[in-house]
């Protein structure tokens, strides 16, 4: 079962990528949610983390 954290996560950063455009404060908030989510990850959750990091990057970059 994955844990409510990693969930909101994932939903921040997808949220962001999907509307291609973002404030700082966006990026922060999903930022945030990704570091709260390291703290009950299992390793699994936590590689989808970082990728979910490099997503969060790489849009930033694109912006």
């Amino acid at each position: 079962m994955q844990n409510q954290m990693f969930q909101q996560a994932r939903n921040a950063v997808n949220r962001l990528v999907n509307r291609n455009s973002f404030s700082q404060a966006d990026k922060q908030a999903a930022q945030n949610a990704i570091q709260s989510a390291y703290t009950n990850a299992t390793a699994e959750e936590q590689e989808e983390l970082r990728q979910l990091e490099q997503q969060l990057k790489q849009q930033d970059e694109t912006n």
